[in-house]
Order: structure tokens, then C-alpha cells, then sequence
């Protein structure tokens, strides 16, 4: 036993699981549920440059976050994307919908020929990390992981949420869960991959994020790895949470930065202009309260609807090893 206990916590360290393959364990997701949360813009097949994968966050659908603002933005100068819809608006089991995050950069490294880069806001940042420890094979999928807010230690917000059951996404989401414990236990990034953290200080849901151990950053692993609070560029920037996933100028500005060049954003880059910026590009102002309206809806209709366990949800089989 104290063998097997050993070769378990080596294979953890390095961060592939002693009983996984090369493509990791078995989707247990139906491949017609797979193929059916993916959407993708034109110019996706035999891209010219590496797409886009566009991953929303906890409580929403892929068009609610994204296609009044990334979506228009990229459409706008020929960037090629795709975006994916986690089951019951990212509420379930993270260990299930990142098999949705899977299969969407295997079909999108297939189709577009290239690597993949990765946006995600609040959970959608930090799931990606998941499919890329236990899948090893997406390592190859992937250029860019670029996370806005996201929940890559936890947050202590969720220990009152949770406080008398909530749904087990945003279980897995409290500061130490097991969940997230095997996220980040041995190497938070791997070699190849070019991981950008865009954080604001005054997020008031993944908490705390306050550098220079912000829940949001990476510190480990051969990857490079680029930790960028937005009032690092503009001291005086206001932008919370929801802000910072669909309007917020700075937070886009560093994620183009990262799209734009070889390696991870660099603050250094960043067109001061930017600080006197009102919306990121591609948000129309005349339709914002509309689809302000909505995106906060479906964030309270997910929290108030969404089935409560009283528990975390156990790590898979193939987690445990």
C-alpha cells in the first residue's frame, strides 16, 4: 500500500493520473450532446489563424455571455471562434462539463488544423485547466488559456452560498474544495501552453483577488504564465465581476494582447488609451441595457432555479487515482 500511495503522489506532482492514457478516460457525455453545445462562427475549417474557444461562466449560457460583446468584437475583424454551452448553465458537476470543454477543442484543433486558443470568464477560465490534466492529449490543441476573473483558487463567497446546500459547480468553487485541491495540486500549467490570468481587485465573486496571491493567478508549472490585475494598468479602473466578462475594456485589451502576440499578454503592451475606454469593442451602447437586462436574469434565474446538493460532488475515478 505504501507503494501504491507513493507512485499515486509522484504521478499527482507531474499531474497526469497513474491510470490515465495519453486521451485520458472515456467521455461519458453523449457525442450528440457534445457536438450540440458547440457553435462556431464562420472561417472555422482550415483556419488561418488559430480560433477561438469562448467558454462562459457559471450561471450563463455561451450567447448571454458573448454574443453582445467578444462575439461582435472578433466577427468584426475576421477572428474565428467558437463558443460552448456548458450543461444547466455551468451549474452542474465542473468534472462533467469539462467534457464538453474536451471534445470542443478536439473538434476545433480537427477542423480549424491549428492550435486553439481559449477564453474563458470566471469558471469557463479555470475549467480548461481541468481537461488539459486528466486529457492529456487537448495539451496539443492548445496555444493560448486565457482567463477573465477566473476561479482558479476558489472563492470564499461560495462558504455562505454553500451554507445550506447549492448547486455543485459552485460547491467545487469554495476556496479548498476537493475539487479544486486536484486542480491545482503538482503543476497548475504545462509546457507549450501560454496561460494569461485578467483579474480585477474589486471582484466581489471569486474572492479574494487581491495580488500578490490572487484566487485568479497561476504561480506553477513550466507554462508561462501572466498574472495581470486591469488596476495594474489603469490605477484608477473601476470594473466588478460581471463587468469584467462582457463590457469591460481593460480586461479585453489583455486578452487581445495575448491572441495577438507569441506568449502570454504583457501589461507593458497595453495602450494606456485604453483607461479612458467606456465599453470594449463590439458592445453597442444603444442595445447595453437590454442586454445587460438579460445577462442578469439568467444569472439570478440560474442561482434561484438551480437543483441544491448538500454536498460537493465525489471526485471521478479517474481523479482519485
Amino acid at each position: 500500500m505504501v507503494a501504491a500511495a507513493a507512485a499515486a503522489l509522484v504521478a499527482v506532482s507531474v499531474g497526469v493520473s497513474p491510470a490515465v492514457a495519453d486521451t485520458g478516460p472515456r467521455l461519458d457525455v453523449a457525442p450528440a450532446d457534445l457536438a450540440a453545445s458547440l457553435t462556431c462562427s464562420a472561417g472555422i475549417d482550415n483556419a488561418t489563424q488559430d480560433p477561438v474557444l469562448l467558454i462562459p461562466g457559471t450561471t450563463l449560457t455561451a450567447d448571454v455571455n458573448f454574443d453582445w460583446n467578444y462575439e461582435r468584437a472578433f466577427a468584426a475583424v475576421g477572428r474565428s471562434y467558437c463558443a460552448v454551452t456548458l450543461p444547466n448553465h455551468g451549474m452542474s458537476d465542473i468534472q462533467v462539463s469539462a467534457e464538453y470543454v474536451v471534445s470542443a477543442l478536439r473538434t476545433m484543433a480537427d477542423r480549424a488544423g491549428r492550435h486553439v486558443d481559449v477564453v474563458g470568464f470566471s469558471q469557463g477560465g479555470m475549467i480548461t485547466r481541468w481537461a488539459l490534466k486528466f486529457w492529456p492529449d487537448t495539451r496539443g490543441d492548445v496555444d493560448d488559456v486565457i482567463g477573465i476573473d477566473p476561479s482558479n483558487h476558489g472563492t470564499l463567497d461560495a462558504f455562505a452560498i454553500c451554507a445550506t446546500g447549492c448547486a455543485p459547480s459552485i460547491w467545487q468553487q469554495r476556496t479548498g474544495s476537493r475539487f479544486l485541491a486536484t486542480l491545482n495540486a503538482g503543476r497548475e500549467t504545462y509546457s507549450g501552453i501560454n496561460y494569461t490570468q485578467v483579474y480585477s481587485v474589486q471582484d466581489e465573486v471569486v474572492v479574494p483577488n487581491l495580488p500578490p496571491d490572487a484566487s485568479s493567478s497561476l504561480y506553477t508549472g513550466p507554462g508561462r504564465i501572466s498574472n495581470i490585475a486591469v488596476q495594474q494598468i489603469c490605477p484608477a479602473h473601476v470594473a466588478d465581476h460581471l463587468m469584467m466578462g462582457t463590457i469591460d475594456p481593460v480586461a479585453y485589451a489583455v486578452v487581445i494582447d495575448a491572441l495577438d502576440h507569441a506568449g502570454p499578454a504583457d501589461a507593458a503592451r497595453i495602450d494606456r488609451a485604453v483607461c479612458s475606454a467606456p465599453l470594449m469593442p463590439g458592445v453597442d451602447p444603444v442595445a447595453l441595457p437590454a442586454n445587460e437586462l438579460r445577462f442578469n436574469s439568467q444569472v439570478a434565474t440560474s442561482l434561484a432555479g438551480a437543483p441544491h446538493v448538500a454536498v460537493e460532488p465525489p471526485l471521478q475515478p479517474y481523479a482519485r487515482s
